[in-house]
């Protein structure tokens, strides 16, 4: 960061002339003070420091243009706001100084501005401001308007007279913001400031972009992309440290068996009715040290409200991981499971009945051409190969593994079970499941910025694996078996909620709902992992949410560039407008056929699940 020691002309000067070369800008100046200017923004937001005013302060310094005006030289900040505002009004046409403090202690937000020139924005601001008490219960305020020439808190000099600001091209606004978020002992109440400081910045932006968009010619598209561009280097070690923490234990890998084929076995040899206690592998981390870890990492520092709540929301997932695995083949495991994820909604229990009503179990096609574990691996480096051909910089492997149960992906590589078996169609399903989706949005983040892109933003599972069932259905591979499958799994999951134990799963599935004795066991195996396994429920779960995504009118393809859940959709925009994110470096191959237009049409218009079936 560029060091002003003092705000002379020559200073001023040397501000414009970076801004005029760099089109960015960020010093500190004077008496405590600080600029932060991105791309020649057409507004500057500011903030005077002053004694006794807890809290403030960090409402703006997330800004991606803010000015923190120092407790000196107060005459010397005036002449640098004119200079930027009469330098950035000649390049956009108008340049708005949107200053912000607070009031004395009451109930009202106040917005000083010259309301017949601002109309649109001004209101644009009252409204956003109104909606405060549908957001945080007990506070009971409003957002009023005053048409005054004094913009400025009462006492206070101008930044700008209106002669002045006339001059430059500027306009001035004013905003007192009632100091709700401290005691009357100036005492900050860290957890509502948060919260209450991202939800007033995101008022603000959309006033300002309304104002933008009708005042200036800048080209800004929305009021995500006023956020900052260029992130702190904070922000960059945090999401570092988060990834490393998560890469240093496969979660998935932990909790499965390690004994399964003989649970199988003896299961079946005994008609059903003993059960071999799962064998765990041995934890490669501590717990206690890993989650030491994990809350030495100082979030509350990260001002960038959409980083900051990516990151309190993974933190919080890894706590419930870790405290999970310490927890394998006890109950506690099971009620962590519920909570990871978000257990069992009335919704999602009719969609499976519905399904499970609908779909009839069709039996194995005897004269099918089957693909064992080896042929499968070839499908998925012919994919790999496809991949490659996008980006060179694409590389993955596949492991043909005796230990594992399950065919999965971990850190972009594809673990297939040694007697997996499965015929062709199933196999064209499952390559766009494991690698068109699995492995490419785990590839697609790596090529972000961000590291937990590519291991996951929390709740990003459901999304996931619906996004991978769509994949099947929009290659024609989703068959009647694989989605009463889906639906069995959530049978399950609600049978496990009512204190169902294995064999008793395993016959309700096989007698109440017809699943043959092999898929039965394979449904009620993977939910019992650990002590009760709720992950399986997701597979549907995340189907329908797409779906509904869909038919709300939602894109698709963007929900690829990463691993991230449906409730992020708007930060991923956001960040991508700001241009901290990019787009997916990777297309998997079923994006190309000629009926996937059609195909999702069918879905946001309402195709039943039931008849998605191949």
């Amino acid at each position: 960061m560029l060091e002003i020691s003092e705000l002379s002309e020559k200073s001023i000067k040397q501000i414009l002339t970076i801004l005029e070369e760099d089109g960015k800008i960020s010093a500190s100046l004077p008496g405590g003070g600080l600029i932060h200017i991105e791309d020649n923004l057409p507004y500057l937001v500011v903030y005077r420091k002053r004694e006794n005013d807890a809290g403030t302060q960090r409402i703006i310094i997330s800004e991606a243009s803010y000015l923190l005006v120092g407790n000196k030289f107060f005459d010397a900040y005036q002449k640098l706001i004119y200079a930027l505002a009469d330098k950035l009004s000649s390049d956009f046409k108008s340049y708005m100084v949107f200053e912000i403090y607070t009031g004395e202690t009451n109930n009202c937000f106040t917005i000083k501005a010259p309301a017949k020139k601002l109309p649109s924005s001004v209101k644009v601001l009252q409204k956003e401001l109104n909606t405060i008490n549908e957001v945080f219960s007990g506070l009971y305020l409003k957002a009023e308007i005053k048409d005054t020439p004094n913009r400025q808190k009462q006492g206070d000099e101008e930044l700008l007279s209106i002669e002045d600001a006339k001059k430059s091209g500027a306009v001035i606004l004013g905003l007192e913001i009632p100091p709700v978020y401290r005691d009357e002992n100036n005492e900050v109440y860290p957890v509502f400031l948060r919260k209450f400081k991202d939800y007033l910045i995101t008022c603000i932006h959309k006033a300002i972009f309304d104002y933008v968009r009708v005042q200036t010619t800048s080209g800004v598209g929305s009021y995500l992309a006023l956020g900052r561009k260029h992130l702190k280097d904070k922000v960059f070690e945090i999401d570092k440290a988060l990834a490393k923490i998560e890469r240093s234990y496969q979660f998935l890998w932990l909790v499965s068996p390690a004994n399964i084929h003989n649970i199988k076995e003896t299961f079946f040899e005994s008609n059903y009715e003993k059960v071999l206690d799962y064998h765990y592998r041995l934890l490669p981390i501590d717990p206690d040290i890993l989650k030491r870890e994990l809350y030495n990492l100082k979030i509350e520092e990260i001002d960038d409200p959409a980083m900051s709540h990516i990151f309190r929301e993974k933190r919080e997932e890894l706590d419930q991981q870790i405290t999970m695995l310490s927890e394998r083949g006890t109950p506690n495991f099971f009620y962590n499971s519920i909570r990871l994820y978000k257990g069992l909604s009335p919704k999602l229990s009719d969609e499976a009945g519905k399904i499970l009503r609908e779909v009839d179990e069709v039996e194995e096609d005897k004269n099918a051409e089957f693909i064992d574990a080896k042929g499968f691996s070839s499908l998925a480096r012919r994919e790999f190969d496809y991949f490659a051909e996008q980006d060179e910089n694409f590389k993955s492997k596949v492991h043909i593994r005796k230990d594992v149960n399950i065919m999965m992906v971990s850190k972009g590589e594809l673990y297939i079970p040694a007697d997996y078996r499965m015929n062709k169609t199933e196999a064209t399903a499952l390559i766009q499941h494991e690698v068109g989706t699995h492995v490419l949005t785990y590839f697609n983040g790596t090529q972000q910025p961000l590291e937990l892109l590519s291991s996951g933003l929390a709740d990003y599972d459901p999304l996931q694996e619906g996004l991978a069932v769509m994949s099947e259905f929009l290659v024609n591979g989703l068959t009647g078996n694989r989605l009463r499958t889906l639906a069995g799994r959530v049978i399950a999951g609600s049978a496990l909620m009512e204190g169902a134990e294995f064999p008793q799963l395993f016959r309700l599935l096989k007698m109440d709902y017809g699943f043959t004795a092999e898929r039965a066991f394979n449904i009620t195996s993977r939910i019992m992992q650990g002590g009760g396994f709720l992950k399986d429920i997701i597979y549907l779960k995340g189907l329908v949410q797409l779906r509904d995504h869909l038919q709300d009118g939602g894109e698709y393809e963007p929900l690829l560039a990463g691993k991230f859940g449906l409730k992020h959709t708007k930060i991923i925009e956001e960040l991508t407008e700001r241009k901290v994110l990019k787009t997916s470096a990777l297309r998997p191959s079923y994006l190309l056929t000629e009926n996937i237009t059609n195909k999702l049409n069918l879905i946001r218009e309402g195709l039943p699940l039931s008849q998605m079936i191949t």
